[in-house]
């Protein structure tokens, strides 16, 4: 497999050199001019009624296959992130909790209450782990645009549009034959200077320790991609068909934290409460090891030393400062990635009253996430003979032993470190189909009759996890003939039943004791396979009602229809992940099914109140509406728009919607199993809180109930994971109810006849959702618990029985999924575009220049977890980490500029900005910006990134494309606080955190 795909890849490096030698020397091939007319044509996405872009009452945000190749993006994802309104959930940056798609979430308010569409046709889920649809299904050679509008759609088109849709648009009638190849890579020089002393610091750790630290080279350049893709295209000679097909290969390298010099150790919460140089960290579960014996007074901890061989080891006193595993440069920057895309587009007029058309589409895509390896993560407790061979006569005596016949009660932490990181390989096969009839029922109006199905495969095997049954049995070890050996074996070979002959001793007490037999015995796969699928049968009909008022001359304009659809999904776990048994896992995946069905009639209209009024240059007022009928409930939704210009210059435009989202499949079906949270500290450490000024434990900590400790568990320093990373269960609820939502936008539009090539709009939008399908929050929940007493609230939370940890085998929030009370978030989106004419400027042998800009102010981003309280209501405008995860800047923008010269290139350049952020401390009164003044990582300062492109028309069949985003290497901003949401240090979803990518392409049509 592995030199299969070596061969692919090699294949596909050649099939670049040798397309751009084939289209230099091919001659041009004349394209379809509509195809060149149509990029300036924008039909509105949000509505089934045609009309343009900036009259439409609500705001959309276009970007278009030009801009794709501006950006040497072969991710559509990295190109839809860059618009303000848009945030990254799963992408390829994500390798703790990776589900291998590649999703998007506007506003913020999670990718599902973002629609993603085909043509204005819904995507199916992209997974069974993840409730949105997978950007990687779509071949970005075929996208002509990006249409986005944030706000309300589910009166147009159905559930899951609450915050707005996403629109590919992709290309028609095409003829001809396209080649297209990309390369592009990661070049970055390794300075960090930012704050923290930490390059300093790294070093100094590397000197101590230069198994698990390292600065890496100065200068790397990794992160590899390349993509091919052909398209072709016919139409019949009558010109009453067109077919079009594309095939496309893309191939990304990995990129590891150890890699970049911000990344090659784990930054870790400071011991001061002053701090003047950031810290590595890491988990406890490390090399050579943690040992918290449980029956020596006090819990004592230690590591491993001495000399190899059974029974030579040595417990010394652990540290966590030097012990601390680095998990970070293991962890992937990027992942890698391999996808081939095939399919095809076809539409025929059968005679002048109906069209048929189809779309056919298949993507293949592998993905591996990998993390640090896997262990015995300190827990669950592990009971050892005391006259286990492995344990040498000073571990004995350490660990509280007596006598041989003794048993000893340890909490282990060993990290694999000798079988590598765990990867999760992804492999998803996905399909779907559009076939429909389409055309004109009499003059003025149309019909449009389609019928859609979409699957994706899921075939995922965990690798290099280690087996908790299995890990049991191989430190239950006795001497057999003066042999070490497990007791299961033993058992098995004296003629025993129900135990394992094939069980080896995994000797981790002494150095250098751990065999590839061993591991070999230990490491096991985890397997799940599942598959989702979608059924959509849509009928609409679209028309002109030639009746208008006698103030317009246009007519009012109308579309109606009916929809059914079905959503089903299921997930099927082998025994290991059904039971847990990966120690590296934190808990089972079990595996489930469901479905979800709904049929819908809706209706639109657009009725014009005038044009060339004195009052008014023209006006107009649209609405939607939709009724569906899910099993258990209906739901109405709608929306009124009203479209006002004083004259031609000026428009304002207003819209209301009323949104209705359903719980989808896996919110209501999903088994319960554990996942983790990230909390800078345990609210009941007391150590940990004296080092980040917090006062000591509230009163509520202490005591003899589940969700509390005694003073010494509080004072242990255990309570509190060094990774930051705690438990908490979650799964799905059959009774969850909707959510409702309510959408304003109110602004203006500017186009000025005094400046031609102008237009400016300003937005304001306001969306707030209720009853809102989520999860309270486990940190929300421990603050109601132990800041405010609620009884319930500490019903929910687990201690470990042992430990007190909240992160160890036996601890957890339970956090499932409930309707809590709801979100908020409200703005301004800016977007701005000019073109001029140098010779305007008295340069005209110059060319032109094109400005766009799109930027977006966040005023605010509110939940209610609905508990109650004071801190229950919190807005996360401005914050990052902790409840407000992933950074939320109060501005972002996207600003570009491009000179068409008149030497056939086009250069472009692009300033993204996003503002600075505070991490996020809740307070009793619902404040967050509660952090420490000394905290190096309070403030994330604003980032700024420069993109240099430039495409040559070397001839009239081929063009050729370069450029570097992230010119100036800008290094991310980091923190101790990114924990599960970011990756390795920072927020890879948000900020350029590899350096700077160069790529060039080429683009060859005959």
């Amino acid at each position: 497999m592995r030199n299969q795909k070596i061969r692919n890849r090699l294949l596909a490096t050649t099939m670049i050199g040798g397309f751009a030698a084939l289209a230099f020397a091919a001659p041009a091939v004349a394209q379809d001019a509509s195809q060149e007319a149509r990029l300036d044509e924008v039909v509105v996405t949000g509505s089934r009624i045609p009309q343009t872009n900036l009259v439409t009452t609500s705001p959309v945000t276009q970007v278009t296959g030009q801009d794709i190749d501006v950006a040497g993006v072969t991710r559509v994802e990295d190109l839809v992130a860059q618009l303000p309104q848009a945030f990254a959930a799963q992408n390829s940056t994500v390798s703790n909790g990776a589900s291998g798609t590649a999703t998007v979430s506007l506003r913020n308010l999670g990718s599902s209450r973002t629609l993603v569409l085909i043509d204005g046709r819904r995507m199916g889920y992209g997974s069974p782990n993840d409730d949105a649809a997978d950007l990687n299904q779509i071949p970005e050679q075929l996208v002509e645009r990006v249409e986005v509008l944030t706000g309300g759609a589910s009166a147009v088109y159905g559930s899951d549009a609450v915050a707005g849709v996403v629109n590919f648009i992709m290309k028609r009638d095409f003829e001809g034959i396209q080649i297209d190849a990309q390369y592009g890579f990661y070049q970055h020089t390794n300075d960090y200077d930012d704050r923290g002393n930490l390059r300093s610091v790294i070093a100094a750790r590397a000197a101590a320790n230069p198994s698990q630290f390292r600065l890496p080279d100065d200068d790397v350049v990794d992160g590899e991609s390349k993509s091919i893709n052909i398209t072709m295209g016919v139409s019949t000679p009558d010109g009453r068909g067109n077919l079009m097909a594309y095939a496309g290969y893309r191939n990304n390298n990995p990129i590891l934290g150890a890699n970049r010099d911000y990344s090659s150790c784990s930054i870790a919460a400071p011991a001061a409460a002053t701090p003047s140089s950031f810290t590595c960290g890491g988990s406890g579960t490390g090399i050579p090891g943690q040992f918290i014996a449980l029956d020596a007074a006090g819990t004592p901890a230690f590591t491993i030393g001495g000399t190899t061989g059974v029974g030579t080891g040595t417990f010394t006193p652990y540290s966590a400062a030097a012990g601390a595993y680095n998990f970070g440069p293991l962890n992937y920057f990027q992942r890698p990635d391999e996808r081939y895309t095939l399919g095809a587009f076809g539409s025929y007029q059968v005679n002048d009253k109906v069209e048929a058309f189809a779309q056919l589409m298949f993507s293949d895509y592998q993905s591996v996430a990998q993390i640090a390896p896997s262990g015995a993560f300190l827990g669950p407790v592990r009971t050892l003979s005391c006259s286990n061979p492995m344990l040498s006569a000073q571990q004995r005596t350490a660990a509280g032993c007596t006598g041989p016949g003794d048993t000893v009660d340890l909490l282990i932490g060993r990290r694999n470190a000798e079988g590598g990181g765990r990867q999760d390989s992804i492999n998803y096969t996905s399909y779907r189909g559009v076939v429909g009839v389409r055309g004109e029922i009499t003059s003025g109006w149309n019909y449009d009759v389609a019928a859609q199905f979409s699957r994706v495969r899921l075939a995922r095997t965990y690798l290099n996890d280690f087996s908790n049954t299995r890990l049991d049995r191989a430190l239950d070890v006795i001497s057999v003939g003066g042999v070490a050996t497990c007791r299961s074996a033993a058992t098995v070979a004296q003629g025993g039943t129900g135990e394992d002959g094939n069980c080896v001793p995994y000797n981790i007490f002494a150095p250098g004791g751990v065999t590839q037999a061993a591991l070999d015995y230990l490491q096991i796969p985890l397997i799940q396979t599942g598959e989702t699928t979608q059924q959509v049968v849509t009928a609409a009909i679209t028309g002109d009602t030639g009746w208008s008022l006698p103030t317009s001359s246009r007519t009012l304009q109308v579309a109606f229809g009916a929809e059914y659809r079905r959503d089903a999904l299921g997930s099927v776990t082998d025994n290991a992940f059904a039971t847990g048994d990966g120690a590296g896992q934190g808990g089972p995946t079990i595996g489930f099914s469901g479905d979800t069905d709904v049929a819908e009639v809706f209706g639109e209209f657009q009725l014009p109140l005038a044009d060339d009024q004195p009052w008014a240059y023209s006006a107009s007022l649209d609405g939607a509406y939709r009724r569906s009928e899910y099993q258990n409930f209906g739901a109405d939704t709608y929306k009124l728009g009203l479209d006002y210009a004083p004259i031609e210059d000026i428009r304002f435009r207003a819209s209301y919607s009323r949104a209705v989202r359903a719980p989808n499949v896996i919110e209501l079906f999903t088994a319960q199993g554990l996942n983790l949270f990230d909390m800078d500290y345990d609210p009941c450490d007391t150590p940990r809180r004296a080092a980040e000024n917090a006062g000591p434990p509230p009163a509520s900590c202490f005591g003899g109930n589940p969700w509390q400790v005694d003073s010494i568990k509080s004072n242990s320093g255990l309570l509190t994971s060094q990774s930051n990373q705690h438990n908490f269960l979650q799964g799905g609820d059959p009774n969850l109810e909707p959510e409702e939502a309510d959408t304003y936008t109110f602004g203006f539009v500017v186009t000025p006849s005094f400046l031609p090539r102008f237009n400016f709009s300003v937005d304001y939008y306001k969306i707030k959702v209720d009853n809102l399908i989520g999860q309270i929050g486990a940190q929300n929940i421990l603050d109601a618990c132990y800041s405010a007493g609620n009884a319930q609230s500490c019903s929910l939370i687990v201690r470990d029985p042992v430990t007190g940890a909240l992160w160890s085998d036996a601890g957890r929030v339970i956090d499932l999924n409930t309707n809590i009370g709801g979100v908020e978030t409200s703005g301004v989106d800016i977007n701005a575009n000019y073109g001029v004419d140098l010779e305007d400027w008295g340069a005209g042998a110059y060319g032109s220049l094109a400005f766009s800009f799109v930027g977006t102010w966040l005023e605010s981003l509110q939940t209610d977890t609905g508990l109650g309280f004071a801190n229950s209501v919190y807005d996360c405008t401005g914050y990052y980490a902790n409840q407000c995860g992933v950074p939320n800047p109060e501005w972002r923008h996207r600003a570009r500029m491009t000179w068409v010269t008149p030497w056939n290139v086009d250069v472009s350049g692009t300033w993204r900005h996003y503002g600075e952020v505070e991490v996020a401390v809740l307070g009793a009164d619902g404040s967050l910006g509660n952090a420490p003044a000394a905290r190096l990582d309070r403030t994330l300062d604003s980032q700024n990134y420069l993109d240099l492109a430039a495409t040559w028309q070397m001839r009239d069949n081929v063009t050729f494309r370069a450029g570097v985003n992230n010119v100036l290497d800008s290094d991310p901003p980091l923190s101790y606080s990114v924990g599960t949401t970011g990756n390795n240090n920072t927020y890879p979803q948000l900020y350029d955190a590899m350096g700077r990518y160069m790529f060039f392409g080429i683009t060859a049509n005959f």
